[in-house]
């Protein structure tokens, strides 16, 4: 999987469709929040649990990427996770979500750790310092989140997968859940360099899924970082990774295949 097919799966998601009607429930709100470190503003989706307003209780957050395919048709280039009709049946288990809208042409700068020789990109961790250091902050202050690194998770397709997989190894303090979903390695070996150096807590958790037909590296590099995470100790018990047959890189293998990660990385 190349730059031109995620190219035209995401930077798409621009495009409005005339007749498109909302699909989001109505417990999804958005804010806008300066990002001092990326030098712009940035669109937030909100996902609240449908009993937040009648209760006390305190929740996990997972920090998503791309939000606008996340609960909305609308704003879909491709069609939407549906993580808010997930969420709306669910009993148990109830999660706060904070979708980060993506920064169109500067998706690629955004959410790769590395430089490629020929994509650029590599402001990963200017990204990761808003979500970090801004962003995650504000959510803390105004919901009622359980904010320790056990109850974030971050997670994301595509380059989210690949940032999302980077955030949770160097910055284990912070995140202690990754869902990786079809993540871009081959974008820079770096990443595995990365892991070699790195110690992963024995309570940090990874979900990997991809499909057969993502492209001829991808199911391989996932299995590369998989025994990479062995290797350096980290247990059956931390990682769920899955192959899906006859799988795509797009919306539909992610939608499908949402709950199934949620419910293992809350099991």
């Amino acid at each position: 999987m190349r730059l031109k097919h995620f190219c035209t799966l995401f930077f798409a998601l621009t495009i409005t469709y005339l007749y498109a009607q909302s699909t989001a429930s109505e417990q999804v709100t958005k804010f806008t929040i300066a990002a001092p470190q990326l030098d712009t503003t940035k669109q937030i989706w909100v996902y609240l649990p449908k009993d937040y307003k009648n209760s006390e209780k305190r929740y996990p957050v997972i920090y998503m990427h791309d939000a606008q395919n996340l609960f909305d048709n609308e704003t879909s280039y491709a069609g939407e996770w549906k993580v808010d009709e997930y969420l709306d049946q669910l009993t148990g288990k109830e999660s706060i979500i904070i979708g980060i809208e993506h920064g169109n042409e500067k998706r690629i700068d955004e959410l790769t750790p590395y430089k490629h020789q020929e994509y650029g990109g590599g402001k990963g961790d200017t990204y990761l310092a808003f979500i970090k250091n801004t962003l995650k902050p504000h959510v803390d202050t105004i919901y009622r989140t359980k904010s320790d690194a056990l109850n974030t998770t971050i997670f994301g397709a595509s380059l989210g997968g690949l940032i999302s997989f980077y955030a949770i190894v160097k910055y284990p303090n912070v995140f202690g859940k990754a869902g990786v979903f079809s993540a871009s390695f081959w974008f820079s070996g770096k990443i595995y360099d990365l892991v070699t150096s790195s110690t992963i807590p024995e309570s940090s958790k990874f979900f990997f899924l991809i499909g057969e037909k993502e492209g001829d590296s991808m199911v391989p590099d996932q299995e590369r970082i998989v025994e990479l995470l062995k290797s350096k100790g980290v247990t059956s018990k931390q990682i769920s990774s899955h192959i899906i047959k006859d799988g795509e890189h797009n919306e539909k293998l992610w939608s499908t295949n949402f709950a199934k990660a949620y419910q293992w990385l809350y099991n």
